[in-house]
């Protein structure tokens, strides 16, 4: 199954080939597992997931690269993918869900901090 055209809606600079590269790499990771909510044979919403751990908080569940179809947006497939994420954590028993969300995705912001997540902190990268 093709996700690149669901997975560009997040991020529409990658390249099919490092998408190609980069999913090949992540389904080979034991932690990473990816969840799609299906409309017929039509993915329309999307999280890949790490369950880890961190000395601050022990045992936790990231969602990653969480992209709805814009098409969907609005209609309750982001709640549906949030409760499965969470019946996912509880069951590893993970003590907290923490995520990454762009500075500029508002709309995304709002969202998660209707599902109970708190602003905590910024992401930093340094490219090499």
């Amino acid at each position: 199954m093709d996700l690149f055209p669901l997975y560009s809606q997040l991020n529409p600079a990658l390249k099919f080939e490092w998408y190609k590269e980069r999913t090949e790499c992540l389904m080979q990771e034991p932690n990473y597992h990816l969840l799609g909510i299906f409309h017929g044979n039509t993915c329309i919403g999307m999280s890949g997931y790490w369950i880890s751990h961190k000395l601050y908080c022990g045992k936790y569940l990231e969602p990653d690269n969480v992209v709805m179809d814009s098409q969907w947006r609005g209609k309750g497939v982001g709640h549906i993918l949030q409760q499965e994420l969470e019946r996912i954590a509880q069951q590893n028993e993970c003590r907290v869900m923490m995520l990454d969300a762009y500075l500029e995705n508002l709309d995304g912001h709002r969202f998660y901090e209707s599902k109970g997540y708190e602003k905590k902190g910024f992401h930093f990268i340094k490219k090499l």
